[in-house]
């Protein structure tokens, strides 16, 4: 590919643009690490949330609370910085990336989530209980099932969300693109000025996220007509 590019663009576009394609790689590790695990935790919180108990409702609420009232670029300082300086040692860019967007995603996929099951009407609710299933039963087995018509589309477009957010962990030192391209934009080769540099990062982050903008407006559409 270097050289196609090389070819096309010749040097030194050529090389930037290519070294751009090689770290974006780190911005879908870091965003799809971020929505996993985000996920994950957001499914307990969500079902901490609806949990018939007032201790599980107030600590879930608490952290959701809590994780969207800080800004993510706070969350990254502090876990990136703050307490790298405080306990005086060093962090991975990774870990606290990873761990500051999974904190982030998971507060606001458990909303998403939780407003999906929200959405489900309390008789399917009564009908669980007039078949003598629990709580958990019903929701495994009648409330579930219904909840992805609601949840899948919202799900999507915050995945687009969590890539534009990873462009902030720059600031901790994380080597994506982002960083890549604030180099490149910063050094004295002639040709990789930021009116140069920067418009190709904007391309890049668009080709990673107009095609889940895309197929979130279509699940979006399904559902609506399939409800």
């Amino acid at each position: 590919m270097q050289e196609l590019l090389l070819n096309i663009f010749d040097k030194p576009l050529g090389i930037i643009i290519f070294q751009l394609i090689l770290a974006t790689r780190f911005t879908i590790y870091l965003s799809l690490i971020a929505f996993i695990g985000g996920g994950l935790v957001a499914l307990l919180i969500t079902f901490l949330r609806i949990y018939p108990s007032k201790v599980f409702n107030y600590i879930s609420f608490a952290y959701t609370w809590l994780f969207q009232s800080l800004p993510l670029l706070m969350l990254l300082f502090i876990i990136g910085l703050g307490i790298p300086k405080f306990i005086g040692k060093d962090f991975d860019p990774w870990y606290a990336a990873s761990i500051s967007l999974i904190l982030f995603t998971s507060a606001y996929l458990s909303e998403v989530w939780r407003g999906a099951i929200q959405a489900i009407p309390n008789g399917q609710w009564e009908g669980g209980r007039a078949l003598n299933l629990n709580f958990v039963q019903t929701l495994r087995l009648i409330i579930i099932p219904q909840v992805y018509r609601y949840s899948i589309a919202p799900t999507v477009s915050f995945l687009i969300q969590i890539i534009k957010g990873t462009s902030l962990a720059y600031i901790i030192g994380f080597q994506d693109l982002m960083l890549l391209g604030k180099r490149w934009a910063n050094s004295p080769v002639i040709g990789s000025e930021p009116f140069i540099i920067f418009p190709i990062m904007a391309v890049l982050y668009f080709c990673l996220c107009y095609p889940l903008a895309i197929y979130a407006k279509y699940l979006e559409k399904k559902y609506i007509i399939e409800n």
